[in-house]
């Protein structure tokens, strides 16, 4: 029972991270600040959801993969968010409108 319980908040928590992500990406105006509120949802949002995946089913041979999921999901998402944000700044003449570059 108290096991289901916390599932339910872990999985509730994520939708709600989940949501609160989705508002940003259609709230800014520009890539760069859309990619960063997209990034909620990689991290704190999927490992919420993933906990309560797991509480839910207990520890076997599931809860590893699902484990697996989210370690390939942390490692190949910083990967992709950097390719698009550099293709951004590389075909954007623009982009010192909408953000701030410090020149070192």
């Amino acid at each position: 029972m108290i096991r289901e319980i916390l599932a339910a908040v872990s999985i509730g928590l994520g939708v709600i991270c989940c949501v609160l992500s989705l508002y940003g990406v259609y709230r800014f105006d520009y890539v760069l600040t859309r990619i960063h509120a997209a990034a909620v949802v990689d991290t704190l949002g999927t490992l919420l959801i993933f906990i309560g995946m797991i509480l839910l089913r207990g520890l076997g041979w599931a809860s590893a993969k699902i484990l697996l999921i989210l370690a390939f999901q942390w490692l190949t998402s910083p990967v992709s968010t950097h390719r698009i944000s550099k293709v951004e700044l590389m075909t954007n003449p623009d982009y010192e409108k909408h953000c701030e570059v410090r020149e070192e």
